[in-house]
């Protein structure tokens, strides 16, 4: 089979990385190049750093079928400004055209590409073209919707917001050329459909295909993990930040005692939280875990909270715990409904009071919880394993080559 060329471009990417975008991007890449893709990555190492993520303590490793492009240069910021402001690589211009000429891709693929160069960026190359998106860029400066820092974004006020952000507006998306960019690409992808949806409402009008994440097979278990603690824990994973809504789940904490809270995670908020639960001995923070450690705390837990209070565009922290067959109780908002509603995992809660019924419906109905677990691990297994959702982009790129009328890329699709 002739190998499919893949040029993959994104601002981040392991280990120059900040969460779980990035590391979806990776999966991705790694399955891709386990199924006979040749894959060229260019990320923005530039961007890492003028947003001072922490230099890694040692390269990644090489990998079979997977090259690495790493946009750097001796002016961070300079670079990173440039980029934000005018929409087009900037300082990395070259490279990038470098790199497109050097192999003959069949398919350029852009994720995250704010810090690349978009929109310019979208224009270069003559492959068929795929732009994913993992967050809401596309409709909003700050990729949350995630008005003023303070609230769920229901209108466009986005000069307004992006100041109050402290950030420099960017006048190229008052223009057409945001838009001709936008027009050179063959394939939009959104993770749920609650995120096409949302980028329709905020006037996005080119049609979006809906691919979830994906996570490899839990490795089987040759022995049970020890129990982190004795008494019962429901368990929140996650970066520690106002948006992710653990705020919210501390009251009911302390009026529902049939289990503990274990918050595993860092971040910015962190010491507000610790505040916020000082009174409540039954509210235990880890710290940030590395994934082999989290597993026991998944296989063991009543359930896993998601309490999110902004609009994110899928939830991997879910089929993470769906994968360990563990349920979910998830905030009743933006994809949460359509994952759990798929697989029949979990339960939902707007209010405190549902979050409590949530709580003591799982920790006190032990059959209850094996249900919900069951049904957890079969969603898993039919909607987000590796295998399920690759056939879904190969599919669409199939359709995507037949939109475009390009026979030989149809022809080095057919059989993937």
């Amino acid at each position: 089979m002739d190998p499919l060329k893949l040029a993959f471009f994104t601002t981040f990417y392991p280990p120059y990385h900040f969460g779980g975008d990035a590391i979806g991007i990776e999966r991705l890449v790694k399955a891709l190049a386990r199924r006979d893709c040749d894959v060229t990555v260019v990320h923005n190492v530039d961007a890492f750093r003028v947003l001072k993520g922490p230099e890694p303590a040692a390269p990644a490793p090489s990998e079979d079928n997977i090259r690495v492009v790493r946009l750097e240069s001796g002016s961070p910021f300079l670079s990173t400004l440039l980029t934000h402001q005018l929409g087009r690589p900037a300082l990395h211009e070259r490279a990038i055209g470098r790199t497109l000429e050097e192999t003959a891709f069949d398919v350029i693929w852009h994720n995250n590409a704010s810090l690349v160069g978009a929109p310019a960026v979208l224009k270069m190359g003559d492959a068929l073209k795929v732009y994913e998106a993992h967050e809401h860029w596309l409709v909003c400066p700050t990729h949350v919707l995630w008005r003023y820092g303070r609230e769920r974004c229901d209108e466009k006020r986005c000069l307004s917001c992006i100041l109050s952000y402290r950030r420099p507006p960017q006048l190229w998306r008052m223009t057409g050329g945001f838009e001709a960019g936008l027009c050179e690409i063959d394939l939009f992808i959104a993770k749920s459909a609650f995120s096409r949806d949302k980028h329709a409402e905020f006037g996005f009008r080119h049609p979006m295909s809906v691919i979830p994440y994906f996570l490899p097979d839990a490795p089987a278990a040759t022995k049970k993990t020890p129990r982190p603690q004795e008494r019962p824990y429901f368990l929140f994973v996650g970066r520690l930040e106002k948006i992710k809504g653990l705020q919210d789940v501390f009251p009911s904490f302390e009026r529902f005692d049939g289990a503990d809270l274990i918050v595993v995670g860092a971040g910015d908020y962190e010491n507000e939280l610790k505040a916020l639960a000082k009174d409540n001995p039954r509210v235990k923070f880890t710290g940030r875990l590395a994934p082999d450690d989290i597993a026991q705390y998944y296989e063991h837990a009543e359930a896993l909270i998601v309490p999110s209070i902004c609009y994110e565009t899928f939830g991997i922290i879910i089929i993470e715990a769906f994968r360990q067959g563990t349920p979910v109780i998830a905030r009743r908002l933006g994809p949460f409904p359509e994952i759990i509603d798929a697989a029949g995992g979990g339960l939902m809660f707007e209010t405190g009071a549902e979050l409590e019924d949530a709580l003591g419906r799982i920790a006190g109905n032990p059959a209850r919880r094996a249900e919900l677990s069951a049904n957890a691990r079969r969603g898993f297994e039919k909607f987000w394993s590796e295998d399920a959702v690759i056939g879904q982009y190969f599919e669409e790129l199939r359709k995507a080559a037949a939109r475009r009328g390009d026979a030989a890329l149809l022809k080095k699709l057919e059989g993937r």
